[in-house]
């Protein structure tokens, strides 16, 4: 295939030359990283599967550009980014370091020549425990005088809550404050961040200038390939979020007793051939459909045609397929509030956005359905569709070890469905699994890395702490451990509702437990007594030992429930440190912090 030097015609030419009349410097440079974003999301494929000839090589010129790529994260998301940012650099010869902001001496900060920060915002507006105390020092009292530094920050969050990428922000703009260099204007990310931060990347490589400090030769801590649980680099790297891979249902079980109020699902997907890779600790997200009865009822409220077109990511397709494939309706964000009371200027909805006691609880458990009858008003079809983000594929533990199941991947589930306001309200891809999904269907998955959640190198001792659907994880690990034969120096904390009904993989533990692989565990079922016991009443309960195996170098995991169970839990480890320490609370608080810089206390919560 040849490729023409101007694919344009001459109109099209015309129509960019005009658009583009005017631009200043940094509008040029922005526009093109937001190009080399685009042909990075299309690949590197041109149409009929040809690629551009390759070029004959070009020497690169030894690098004069220093680069400090920061990371603040609770998830692994930012550590991912910036480590790809690191890769990036690194092949454009500018010397780049990729570090977290545990590990940054932050008192250096006016040293840095450019210095970027990729940053999460926890829980509603706090900083991840990595960034506090980088986010104290630049938003503090005696924050640095920068100037000289050249900066830019990513950040990462949720719409879902009201103080969006507020940590961010924040260090954006005390940055700022302090005489920094703004290279690339600030970029918040919601759940689907991949496009937005590729631009984000490109525009900071885009926009560096050299320095004088003469030449120095590109590294990074982070180019090497990403490694399977084999070694070898892997093969799965091809199939995305935005490039999923349609994996086989072979075997769906429920592992819930009958007698159990909940429905939770054991599911296997086959990777076979694929060439995926993951490892314990990763997630599994799978795309699904929202509910039926939901979106019947959104389309009878509205009074929309079925097949009535609107628009949607540059194409034409009709409602009903936007509702029920495309767009989020079972979950309703902050932001979504704010884009319906832009268009309705509902008062009562006005009085919800400005109580902070009202929006928490209006945005627990409501779905757009509540919006259009709580907030009536006479919606274009093309309007409603052009507020609703786009719906996010579920993310779920992986429960299982590729070093044990091989080409599988296993996921655990819970059904999320409830009643409210007299009506049943079903989770998307819950729902989705359960009532629809059969074996030897295909799903469209892909795997989501968590380098913040990882079993120790070296068999280290472990606690694992969990509640329902949380054990998952822990699944994999000790099929982990097993497949390398390291029996011992494990605990399970384990806790549900019902011992005969909710204990989930009960035989796999006691097999465990039996081969001596799962040294100890102890469980808190809620409703088998009038009291109720909880894993943090059981942590409690063994406070002398749990904090030996600390003190022996033991790590210490966290999965399940943010709101509740992980907050008990973590007050319940910081009375354990404080008692069996004899130490202050603010002692304890800093031996907590420091278990999380060493890595031996990881979360993973939801």
């Amino acid at each position: 295939m040849s490729l023409k030097l101007n694919p344009l015609n001459d109109q099209q030419l015309a129509a960019l030359d005009q658009l583009t009349q005017g631009l200043t410097k940094e509008q040029t440079l922005w526009l093109s990283g937001f190009f080399e974003g685009r042909l990075s999301a299309l690949g590197s494929s041109f149409e009929g599967g040809s690629s551009l000839p390759a070029a004959a090589p070009i020497a690169k010129p030894e690098s004069m550009i220093n680069l400090t790529i920061l990371y603040g994260t609770e998830t692994g998301h930012s550590q991912g980014l910036a480590e790809k940012l690191g890769e990036k650099a690194a092949f454009k010869n500018i010397n780049a370091k990729v570090l977290s902001l545990y590990d940054f001496n932050y008192k250096k900060l006016h040293e840095e020549e450019n210095v970027v920060v990729v940053v999460s915002t926890h829980g509603e507006g706090d900083p991840p425990d990595m960034a506090e105390d980088f986010h104290k020092y630049v938003t503090g009292n005696r924050a640095p005088d920068l100037k000289g530094v050249n900066y830019s920050v990513l950040a990462m969050g949720d719409k879902t809550y009201r103080n969006f990428c507020k940590t961010g922000e924040d260090i954006d703009e005390a940055m700022k404050d302090c005489g920094a260099y703004r290279i690339t204007p600030m970029v918040k990310c919601d759940v689907d961040y991949e496009q937005n931060a590729e631009m984000w990347m490109n525009n900071v490589l885009l926009n560096l200038q050299p320095t004088e400090s003469g030449a120095v030769n590109a590294t990074s801590n982070s180019a090497a390939p990403a490694t399977g649980v084999n070694g070898s680099a892997s093969m799965g790297k091809a199939f995305t979020k935005t490039n999923p891979y349609m994996a086989t249902v072979i075997d769906k079980v429920k592992i819930t007793g009958r007698d159990s109020d909940k429905e939770v699902y054991h599911i296997e997907l086959s990777l076979d051939g694929s060439g995926i890779e993951y490892e314990p600790g990763d997630a599994v997200g799978i795309f699904a459909r929202n509910p039926e009865d939901l979106v019947e009822k959104i389309l009878e409220n509205t009074g929309f045609e079925l097949d009535q077109q609107v628009d949607f990511e540059e194409e034409k397709i009709s409602i009903k397929d936007a509702l029920t494939h495309h767009l989020e309706i079972t979950v309703i964000t902050y932001d979504l509030l704010e884009k319906y009371y832009e268009v309705t200027k509902d008062e009562k909805l006005n009085d919800i956005l400005d109580d902070e006691d009202k929006l928490s609880d209006y945005l627990y458990g409501h779905d757009v359905l509540d919006l259009l009858e709580d907030f009536p008003f006479k919606w274009n079809a093309n309007k409603l569709v052009s507020i609703l983000r786009a719906i996010p594929p579920r993310l779920y533990s992986i429960s299982s070890s590729m070093e044990y199941v091989g080409e599988e991947v296993h996921a655990t589930v819970s059904l999320v469905s409830y009643e409210r306001k007299n009506r049943l309200r079903k989770g998307a891809c819950s729902n989705f699994l359960s009532d629809s999904v059969q074996v030897d269907d295909q799903l469209p998955i892909f795997i989501e890395k968590n380098p913040a959640f990882k079993l120790p190198p070296n068999g280290s001792k472990i606690i694992m702490v969990g509640a329902g659907t949380g054990v998952a994880p822990y699944r994999a690990f000790m099929q982990q451990r097993e497949s390398l034969d390291m029996k011992g120096n494990t605990w399970l904390f384990f806790g549900d509702r019902r011992f005969k009904s909710d204990f989930l993989y009960q035989a796999e533990w006691q097999k465990l437990l039996k081969s001596e692989y799962l040294e100890r565990m102890d469980v808190a079922f809620s409703r088998d007594q009038e009291e109720k016991v909880y894993v943090q009443h059981k942590l409690l309960e063994n406070q002398k030992e749990v904090f030996e195996w600390l003190e022996n170098g033991a790590h210490f995991y966290l999965c399940g429930d943010m709101k509740h169970m992980a907050k008990d839990v973590n007050k319940a480890l910081l009375e354990i440190i404080k008692t069996q320490g004899g130490i202050s609370v603010e002692e304890a608080e800093k031996y907590v912090k420091n278990l999380k810089r060493e890595k031996r206390f990881q979360t993973d919560v939801y």
